[in-house]
């Protein structure tokens, strides 16, 4: 290291010190030589408190970590990589960033501009390596000037980074929606070296987390308005559907509400709650008599659990209303058959009443309603003879009860069971399993807070997003949130893509967190295919079930990590009410 302060130590320092006074509070770090610099500032700031750091040592796995902080706090969390293919690990957390429209800043280590171009060891062709982006800048080594200041001209100013970065990242209504952006950071030897200056260091991170304490955190711009055009009022008596997609949030749940409208919210959707809720809403959707009538959709959020939506927003018969606050050069918009019309809000129309759909309403409500008690997912046994009087009756009570306790669990049982189980104040992280969709068929309507990557609906990463939730929820400065608990409900293949995020360092503080795992040996989604009933029965199990028979007791004890095994209903209730301490793998076998 130098005896004399380094470039690259300097604006490190200045660069996350402006990133923290914005509002950051979390910093994800992987080690790396070329990255130094970057990863012992965050170290100095994370000393200061002026931080949480993380260390992760898997750059894919830290990508989605980050995604998942960003999720629960709606503030991106710096990727501190080092150069070469590290970067290019980065990718698939990015692209689900970009397509989930989720805060991301992924700060990537260089060789200067003197060493590309000459196969120096680990470089590549960094700039333009992450191509999904809402910014990416490839910033020159910094380097002092001749008053022995870091020189800012162009973009090596660190305060000018920082700003550009966050705004970027975040997004804002009226403009380009949030997503990642990759700051490609070149360095040059001495790669690190603060030569006496850290006491400085020290107090110039704990003044920015104050500055950001005090007010001067990270802000959206104020929302721009929207003129009429822009805008649909919901009004008149058209049959209209409220469609709330992935991540649409509160927000369509109140247009149902105002507009009396039915709510056909996904199980993601952070709107399923509220009496305008229609449970079984796929189904409906395919009667004739029901579904069929739908004059109007109003889309909120990015759906994609059903074929049933899809094909409601494809019927030329139907007008689709899309509700987006966001424009801007590649932006694109649920929209399947080019013909819906964007808008940037939505309410209802001065003087409308929810009652003008009312039989609207109760046309989808009556039956749903029918289907839920029709539904045998959770069997209770039959009460009738709770009150009876001999004991040849309550013996046989007795028995359905203890059968019932006994029954072996099924998807919907552990699907629903868990969706019960979870508190206003816990967390649940759905997987792009067959379990997602199973819950979306039966789930009631609860005001959770649900996370699901579905913007590419892809498997990677789902451990390490969970894991980012857990912990940036748990460590929330409001203990009423910080205690709750944070539960996966994950199938064995999407589990075992990310095993490696399993991985918790020493020193980081302990989160509570289930991993409920419906283990059913193999891709079982895929059974649902067509191919599936007419693909040779052998090549299809290879290539598409793709059968596993890992021990995932071994492999929870690898990890560290909790490990139990649970096969009837009896279990199943009695892990969920017990308290949870700890990481912990839950393994659930189910047929397939």
């Amino acid at each position: 290291m130098s005896a004399a302060p380094a470039p690259a130590s300097i604006f490190a320092v200045e660069l996350l010190g402006e990133l923290i006074r914005r509002g950051v509070r979390d910093v994800v770090v992987c080690p790396g030589s070329r990255s130094q610099a970057l990863a012992l500032a965050a170290a100095a700031a994370e000393c200061s408190e002026a931080i949480r750091l993380h260390v992760r040592l898997d750059e894919r796995s830290a990508g989605f970590f980050a995604l998942g902080i960003a999720r629960e706090t709606g503030i991106p969390a710096p990727v501190i990589v080092t150069s070469g293919g590290a970067v290019a690990n980065l990718l698939p957390a990015a692209l689900e960033a970009y397509e989930a429209r989720v805060p991301m800043l992924l700060l990537t280590a260089d060789r200067p501009a003197e060493l590309r171009g000459i196969r120096s060891n680990q470089t590549t062709a960094q700039p333009g390596l992450l191509r999904a982006t809402r910014l990416m800048l490839d910033v020159p080594a910094p380097e002092f000037s001749e008053s022995g200041d870091l020189r800012r001209d162009g973009v090596r100013d660190p305060g000018v980074l920082a700003s550009r970065a966050l705004a970027a990242a975040t997004g804002a209504p009226g403009a380009a929606p949030a997503g990642p952006v990759h700051l490609n950071l070149a360095f040059r030897e001495p790669l690190s070296g603060t030569a006496g200056f850290d006491a400085m260091i020290a107090d110039g991170f704990a003044a920015a987390r104050e500055e950001a304490v005090a007010g001067t955190a990270l802000r959206a711009d104020p929302h721009p308005g929207f003129d009429r055009s822009e805008r649909y009022e919901h009004g008149g008596d058209a049959l209209t559907v409220v469609i709330a997609g992935a991540d649409a949030g509160p927000e369509a749940e109140a247009f149902a509400h105002a507009a009396g409208a039915p709510l056909l919210a996904e199980v993601v959707s952070g709107a399923r709650f509220g009496r305008e809720t229609i449970t079984g809403y796929a189904t409906l959707l395919d009667d004739p008599e029901i579904g069929g009538l739908t004059e109007r959709a109003v889309v909120f959020g990015h759906p994609t659990l059903t074929r049933q939506v899809t094909a409601l927003l494809l019927r030329e018969d139907v007008e689709v209303i899309v509700v987006d606050p966001h424009t801007g050069p590649g932006v694109d918009h649920v929209n399947p058959g080019n013909r819906a019309r964007i808008v940037r809000e939505a309410t209802v129309a001065e003087g409308f009443s929810p009652r003008t759909l009312h039989r609207w309403l109760g046309l989808w409500v009556l039956p749903d309603r029918e289907l839920q008690r029709a539904r045998t997912t959770v069997h209770e046994p039959d009460l009738s003879a709770a009150t009876a009087t001999g004991y040849k009756e309550r013996n046989a009570y007795a028995r359905a009860e203890v059968a019932t306790m006994r029954e072996p669990i099924t998807r919907e049982l552990l699907a629903e069971s868990v969706w019960r189980a979870t508190w206003p104040h816990d967390r649940l992280v759905l997987a792009a399993s067959r379990l997602v969709r199973v819950l979306d068929a039966l789930a009631a309507g609860r005001k959770l807070t649900v996370h699901a990557n579905r913007g590419l609906a892809g498997i990677d990463g789902t451990i390490a997003t969970a894991i980012g939730v857990a912990a940036a929820s748990q460590g929330d400065a409001d203990p009423a949130r910080a205690a709750g608990i944070t539960r996966v409900l994950i199938g064995d293949l999407a589990l075992l893509h990310d095993a490696g995020s399993l991985l918790l360092p020493e020193g980081e503080t302990a989160i509570r967190i289930q991993l409920i795992v419906g283990n059913d040996g193999g891709g079982t989604i895929f059974d649902g295919l067509e191919v599936a009933g007419a693909a040779d029965r052998e090549a299809f199990d290879r290539v598409m079930f793709a059968p596993q028979r890992v021990a995932l007791a071994e492999l929870a004890a690898a990890y560290g990590w909790e490990y139990r095994r649970i096969e009837t209903r009896s279990e199943l209730e009695r892990l969920l009410t017990e308290p949870v301490t700890g990481p912990c793998l839950v393994e659930a076998p189910l047929a397939r």
